[in-house]
């Protein structure tokens, strides 16, 4: 197991389709980054919920996820599940949001992801971010495409657990699915975890990895 790091933090990007993507996906990936960076720039983007009690659900949980830093969230209000249809839409915020800002990092849905919106979105990133460091998190639902990450953030045991709370406590309109429960969001922590020689884990796929090995 060989550990990278990416040096100075300054500024991150985190996009996901719905609100509750990017806490489900790299939650205790930003609590780690948020607490060890204090004043870490986070630019925050989700294509659907804008308008809805899910925005306030959003605003409130990724400033808890992202503890001291200076948050930028923006919530569109593209259709769930229908990104496909309003492509154009979605192309014009991603590259709205690349305008903004130049990160260190982006954190995004997995272009292998199941889920049309998620998969639009982790294909729009790509493009838009084009020489950029970009993390795809994964999502675990019922179909089943949990594939092999090859990139992972070991999670202290109290930030898995903090990942947990926040996650049910931020998000009461998501609390009747059968699929979010502490026991899906801390065992899949525990399998990365395994995997990557740590208690608990994020993981994340990378479609591009530049590295300068003589720097």
């Amino acid at each position: 197991m060989i550990r990278l790091g990416t040096g100075r933090l300054e500024r991150i990007v985190a996009v996901g389709a719905h609100c509750d993507d990017i806490a489900i996906g790299a939650g205790g990936t930003l609590l780690t980054l948020c607490r060890a960076r204090p004043g870490l720039r986070v630019d925050a983007l989700v294509l659907s919920g804008g308008g809805t009690e899910r925005e306030q659900e959003e605003a409130e949980a990724l400033a808890a996820f992202c503890p001291g830093a200076d948050l930028r969230l923006t919530v569109d209000k593209l259709p769930d599940g229908r990104l496909p249809a309003h492509w154009a839409e979605a192309k014009a915020a991603v590259e709205e949001l690349r305008a903004r800002t130049e990160p260190d990092l982006v954190l995004a849905p997995r272009t292998e992801d199941a889920h049309q919106d998620h998969r639009g979105l982790a294909k729009l990133m790509t493009t838009a971010f084009r020489d950029h460091l970009v993390l795809g998190y994964e999502i675990v639902k019922w179909d089943g495409d949990l594939g092999r990450p090859v990139v992972y953030q070991p999670l202290a045991p109290e930030t898995a657990e903090d990942k947990v709370r926040l996650l049910q406590e931020h998000y009461p309109s998501q609390r009747h699915r059968p699929w979010y429960d502490r026991e899906a969001f801390l065992g899949l922590a525990r399998i990365r975890g395994i995997e990557s020689n740590a208690r608990y884990a994020e993981a994340f796929a990378v479609t591009k990895l530049t590295v300068d090995l003589g720097g």
